[in-house]
């Protein structure tokens, strides 16, 4: 979403609206939007408002999930 990039999904971070948040999960129900694992990846998307348009949802970006491309997926 990000940069355009074609990957497999296993290769992306898919997240997802819960409850009005965006929010990074394999699992979660409901439309999934995917970027690269990379923060730049990550931000261009969340400035450019491209996670709203791709789940069709108004979701809250917070910035501090640019954690996940820091700190991997145990936290």
């Amino acid at each position: 979403m990000g940069c355009g990039r074609r990957a497999p999904q296993r290769e992306l971070v898919r997240f997802a609206a819960v409850e009005g948040m965006l929010t990074a999960g394999r699992t979660l129900p409901g439309r999934g939007a995917y970027t690269c694992p990379d923060v730049e990846c990550f931000e261009r998307a969340r400035s450019r408002r491209a996670f709203r348009r791709a789940l069709r949802a108004d979701a809250t970006v917070l910035p501090a999930l640019a954690h996940l491309y820091t700190e991997g997926p145990n936290g």
